[in-house]
């Protein structure tokens, strides 16, 4: 699957619905660019994780020509826009509320279950020895404090070790990567203390850490999902449509509502971090790759791009971070502005030789 001898990952970064939409753009970007079928590696958060299981789930049935999936609409757009035209975020979470011995966490994996994936767990998706790439679904460990792994192969944690026996829902996992706080978490996955090997937690907690396992959003640790990528594939991209940080004139002085606020900067800075240190990797030349961030203005290339930023590209990185239906045309411009954005950015900063998108893959969804 390599290209040049050069194995390609792709992160999807978290971002409710917006994110999902937004990686939907990049997807069919990279399809339509004979990349789809050439990915080793596509690791996810929240958001971009709905996305990814969608896309894990539906893969057996994408027929590849050249990288290329020809039925990407019907086995990947599809049902996409059709899920993100569902509020899920409020039902799930006044079920979680209101019924004892259940959370809306799990009512969430349940959503996911029924209209996307069944019963599929991630020991039945398709793997690498049939084509396939490893798809990495990122969650938190609120125990450990480290990021929580779910790959076709295993569940890993730095201080828990790695289980190449444990298996769970596709529906779990992606829950796990979206459950965000406090709504959504924690999510408890139990599993057996002898499944695990290695791990650096200390030997008096460790089998306790490992028989309950307490999760939340991938996001808290790293939105764009990007660790198993830095130093497992040659080419990294990066699709990320994680919100702005808003300015708030009036935060809460309360100890307690403050909390929300401080978490906030917290995860933000966190986010900043890495994007400014990946881009200095891209910069100086010690990584290969490209980002696209949904604030990134098409100007900021230097080179033509299929589109130009207006008011419209401008506002959909304001689009809130839920999972609240949105219509068409807002889906659309998501979409589009994907695509655009991953155009650009695989052509001028991965130093791919594509030649520039043309049409928008939703045409009318203007931007």
């Amino acid at each position: 699957m390599a290209i040049d001898g050069k194995t390609l990952g792709l992160a999807l970064s978290g971002g409710g619905y917006r994110a999902t939409l937004f990686g939907l753009g990049s997807l069919w970007r990279l399809s339509d660019a004979g990349l789809l079928g050439r990915l080793d590696r596509i690791t996810s958060v929240s958001g971009g994780s709905i996305l990814a299981g969608i896309l894990a789930h539906g893969w057996p049935r994408l027929q590849f020509t050249d990288g290329r999936a020809n039925n990407f609409v019907e086995v990947v757009v599809e049902p996409t826009r059709r899920f993100c035209g569902q509020t899920i975020d409020i039902g799930a979470g006044l079920a979680g509320l209101l019924t004892p011995f259940k959370t809306a966490g799990d009512f969430l994996a349940d959503r996911y279950a029924k209209d996307l994936f069944g019963d599929t767990t991630l020991k039945q998706l398709p793997t690498a020895a049939s084509g396939a790439p490893f798809f990495t679904y990122y969650a938190t460990n609120l125990q450990t404090g480290r990021s929580f792994r779910f790959r076709q192969d295993m569940v890993a944690d730095y201080m828990l070790g790695v289980s190449s026996t444990i298996d769970v829902p596709l529906a779990f996992a992606v829950a796990a990567s979206s459950a965000f706080p406090p709504l959504f978490s924690p999510i408890i996955l139990k599993t057996d203390p002898a499944a695990w090997r290695e791990g650096d937690a200390p030997a008096s907690q460790i089998d306790a850490l490992r028989r309950r396992i307490v999760l939340a959003d991938g996001g808290i640790y790293d939105n764009m999902g990007l660790e198993s990528l830095l130093n497992g594939v040659d080419i990294v991209l990066v699709s990320d449509a994680g919100a702005p940080f808003e300015l708030q004139e009036s935060p809460h002085e309360d100890n307690v509502l403050q909390l929300g606020r401080v978490r906030d900067i917290l995860i933000d800075q966190t986010r900043a971090l890495r994007k400014r240190w990946l881009v200095g990797e891209f910069v100086a030349g010690r990584k290969r790759g490209a980002y696209w961030g949904i604030g990134t203005r098409i100007g900021a290339y230097g080179s033509a791009g299929m589109t130009q930023d207006t008011s419209v590209s401008d506002a959909l990185e304001h689009v809130p971070t839920r999972l609240k239906a949105l219509d068409p045309r807002r889906q659309g411009q998501l979409i589009n502005w994907g695509y655009a954005l991953c155009d650009i950015a695989l052509r001028t900063r991965a130093g791919l030789p594509l030649a520039m998108a043309t049409s928008r893959p939703v045409p009318e969804a203007a931007l």
